[in-house]
């Protein structure tokens, strides 16, 4: 990175946004509280408050938001006139999956080869400290050119809506000229990146029952009709022989155009083994970015260690949906019930729940804004230019802000390049990465209050 005052502000303050990381990433916030106490997301709330009110934050709040988790606000004042700008992170995480998997403790920062590894490292505990390290930085060089709003949800893994819907019920709140989600990823380590698009999201639980309670399967298998197996066919239903996800009703051919994401790079990214086929057909950015994608997340069945010689009277699953920009995803959601409801066999009890949602989301990446954001990039980033992608992941709240607030710009950058392996076991963030990204945030803000 070449000689800048902000740039040299950042570097100097990195060892002290790694003992900080350290601290957050030791809270288990993960935002299902059937799994994980409560009082583990209170902390880390509670830390992102105490962090927000030492930068010198007003109104810091904790706000209780309708699903039952706290999402942390605060409004730093900027110079009389000045642009205001939100900055979005999140505190709560996913669950480490297979705790023994990990090469070290999930919920302890660990360094190796220039890389933090933890749970939310990237994704997005690392995003918050980024906000922080930009606003630092700022204040050793002139100090803060714009107001800021600070916005931290306690619930974004888990889809249920709650920082939405509380600030629909709150629109005054979060209002700003520009809004940076810091919850997406470069490209490439090393590539600058804004994400221009997000696919959306539906969650739907199905049910099937059959019988009223388990049978011998020795006495009335070959008969007596088998939940798990009609839950077998229906989940199987929802993909062509190529892989490709087949809804009906639902369409599936868009094209991405812009950047691509070459199949090796993206068998490389996803670690897909030897001799294993990718699925689905067109580019690996028209399957990714552009076009719809199902995913059975869970299935409620005896285990194999255990199982007994039975016949199941019930099964269910629950079935996520990937929503592509131009879709919407209430009625995607919709298709999707359909589909389970009459692809069930042999007259089976079926039922379906939606439990999570989240709309699709497409940038104008022809604003001010974005012109400001490349030219911090280009100094950030020596020698790169500013590149455009989509994102698989889902952000609900995008969508809710683009509608509340239909003036404000949106930009999306973050940590989750493909090495930080977000939401998989040995979560990591490169220490360069949110170095670079600081001070990108940084001079961003400084251009964006001159323009």
């Amino acid at each position: 990175m070449s000689s800048n005052p902000v740039a040299e502000t950042v570097a100097s303050l990195m060892p002290r946004a790694q003992a900080e990381l350290t601290e957050l990433v030791a809270f288990k916030s993960v935002a299902d509280f059937d799994q994980y106490p409560r009082s583990e997301s209170e902390g880390a709330a509670n830390w992102v408050a105490d962090a927000l009110r030492a930068e010198g934050f007003q109104d810091v709040a904790l706000l209780d938001t309708p699903d039952g988790t706290q999402s942390v606000y605060g409004f730093l004042p900027g110079p009389e006139g000045a642009k205001t700008v939100l900055l979005y992170a999140h505190y709560d995480v996913q669950p480490p999956l297979n705790e023994a998997a990990w090469t070290t403790p999930p919920f302890e920062l660990t360094e190796r080869d220039g890389r933090w590894y933890g749970r939310g490292a990237a994704d997005c505990k690392g995003g918050f400290i980024m906000h922080l390290l930009a606003l630092r930085a700022l204040k050793a060089n002139g100090g803060v050119p714009v107001g800021v709003k600070v916005i931290v949800e306690g619930s974004e893994e888990q889809g249920t809506g709650g920082l939405e819907r509380y600030a629909e019920r709150h629109p005054e709140l979060l209002t700003a000229d520009t809004i940076v989600i810091g919850d997406v990823g470069n490209f490439r380590l090393g590539l600058p990146t804004v994400t221009s698009t997000l696919r959306g999201m539906t969650l739907v639980r199905v049910q099937i029952d059959t019988l009223e309670g388990n049978l011998h399967s020795g006495q009335f298998g070959g008969a007596a009709p088998d939940a798990l197996g009609a839950l077998i066919r229906v989940l199987d239903s929802l993909r062509a022989e190529d892989g490709s996800t087949t809804i009906d009703g639902l369409t599936g051919d868009a094209r991405w155009e812009g950047l691509q994401y070459e199949d090796e790079a993206f068998r490389k990214d996803a670690k897909v083994l030897d001799g294993v086929e990718l699925i689905g057909s067109g580019t690996v950015a028209d399957r990714i970015w552009a076009r719809p994608a199902v995913t059975v997340l869970g299935i409620d069945c005896p285990p194999v260690v255990g199982a007994t010689p039975s016949v199941q009277a019930g099964a269910r699953a629950l079935v996520s949906l990937r929503v592509p920009p131009g879709v919407d995803a209430v009625e995607a959601t919709k298709l999707l019930q359909a589909h389970l409801e009459a692809r069930t066999p042999w007259g089976a009890r079926v039922s379906t729940e939606q439990i999570g949602q989240g709309q699709p989301f497409r940038a104008d990446t022809s604003s001010p804004a974005y012109t400001a954001m490349a030219e911090a990039m280009a100094v950030a980033y020596p020698g790169e230019e500013m590149q455009s992608a989509g994102q698989g992941g889902s952000i609900p709240l995008c969508n809710t802000l683009a509608s509340l607030y239909p003036h404000a710009e949106i930009l999306l950058i973050g940590l989750s390049e493909p090495k930080a392996q977000i939401h998989a076991v040995n979560e990591s963030v490169s220490a360069d990465e949110l170095e670079r990204l600081s001070v990108t945030e940084a001079l961003f803000l400084q251009k964006y209050a001159a323009s």
